[in-house]
C-alpha cells in the first residue's frame, strides 16, 4: 500500500509538471480557436504555426547559430574545467585552497554585476556582433570546475600513482585515465552548459544586432514581443517549442548519468 501510494504521488507530480509543457505542444498544432481549451486532444492538429514561424523568422539560422555556440562553450567547458578540476583534486601547489576559495567566490557573484563591465570589454575588443562575443564569456565555468574537482576527488590515487611510475605526465592522467572513468561528470558538465547557453538570452541581446549572428532564444524573443507573431498564440507557442526541444531531447537521453553524477560528486568533499 506504502508503494502504491507513492507511486501515485509521482505520477500525480510528474502530471502537474509535464502538463504545462504538453499542453503547449498540442497548443502549437491545433488552430488558434481551440488553443484555449485545457484539452490536450483535437481533432484538427496541423502544421500551419510551424510553417508560419519557419516564414517569418530566419529560424533554422538561428537554430545554427545556437548549435555553434553551445557546442563551442561546452566544448571548452569541459576541456578547460576538467584541467582545472584535476588540478585542484590531484596537484599540489602554492595557493591551492585560496584559488579553490576564489572560484567558490566567483560563484556568488550576480551575472548581473559584471554584465556592464563585460560588454564594455567585447566593444573594446571590436567583438561585438561576432561569434566571439557569444562564446569567450562562458568558456569556463566555476560550477563545472567545481563538479569536476569532487568527481576527482573519488577516483582511487594508487591509479594516479601507478599512472606516474610508468612515466605518464600529467594530462596523460587526465586524458587517458581520468576521462573514460568520468563520463557520467563529463556528461553532466557537458548538458548543464549546454542547457546554460541555448537559453542564454539577455547577453546575445546585448551583444548581437545582425540577424544573420541571432541565437535561437534571442530571436524567439524578439519573434514575440517584436509584433512579428501577430498575436497569434499558435505561432508564440509552436516557436518556443521548436525552443524547447533539442534541450529537452538532450536531457531525456542523458538523465541517467546526470543522477550518477550529481550523486558521487556530493560523496566526497
Amino acid at each position: 500500500m506504502k508503494s502504491a501510494l507513492k507511486y501515485a504521488a509521482l505520477l500525480a507530480g510528474a502530471v502537474v509538471f509535464a502538463y504545462p509543457f504538453l499542453w503547449m505542444l498540442a497548443g502549437s498544432l491545433k488552430p488558434e480557436l481551440e488553443i484555449a481549451s485545457l484539452n490536450l486532444l483535437s481533432g484538427n492538429f496541423s502544421l500551419q504555426s510551424y510553417a508560419q514561424v519557419l516564414l517569418k523568422i530566419p529560424i533554422a539560422r538561428a537554430f545554427l547559430n545556437s548549435i555553434i555556440v553551445s557546442a563551442v562553450t561546452t566544448a571548452s567547458v569541459v576541456f578547460f574545467g576538467s584541467m582545472v578540476g584535476y588540478a585542484l583534486a590531484r596537484l599540489r601547489f602554492l595557493g591551492k585552497k585560496m584559488l579553490y576559495t576564489l572560484i567558490l567566490f566567483t560563484m556568488t557573484i550576480p551575472f548581473q554585476i559584471v554584465l556592464i563591465p563585460q560588454y564594455i570589454l567585447m566593444v573594446k575588443l571590436g567583438w561585438t556582433d561576432t561569434y566571439l562575443a557569444l562564446v569567450a564569456p562562458a568558456m569556463m565555468s566555476a560550477f563545472g570546475i567545481i563538479l569536476f574537482r569532487q568527481f576527482f576527488m573519488a577516483i582511487p590515487q594508487a591509479l594516479i600513482d601507478a599512472a606516474r611510475i610508468d612515466g605518464c605526465s600529467e594530462l596523460m592522467i587526465l586524458f587517458r585515465i581520468i576521462w573514460p572513468l568520468s563520463r557520467p561528470v563529463i556528461i553532466t558538465v557537458a548538458l548543464l552548459t549546454f542547457m546554460s547557453n541555448w537559453n542564454e538570452v539577455l547577453w546575445p541581446l546585448m551583444v548581437v544586432r545582425e540577424q544573420s549572428l541571432m541565437t535561437m532564444p534571442q530571436l524567439v524573443t524578439i519573434f514575440t514581443t517584436g509584433g512579428q507573431a501577430e498575436t497569434q498564440l499558435g505561432y508564440l507557442l509552436a516557436a518556443a517549442t521548436l525552443l524547447s526541444l533539442p534541450v529537452v531531447i538532450a536531457y531525456a537521453f542523458f538523465q541517467r548519468y546526470f543522477i550518477e553524477s550529481m550523486a558521487s560528486s556530493g560523496l566526497k568533499g
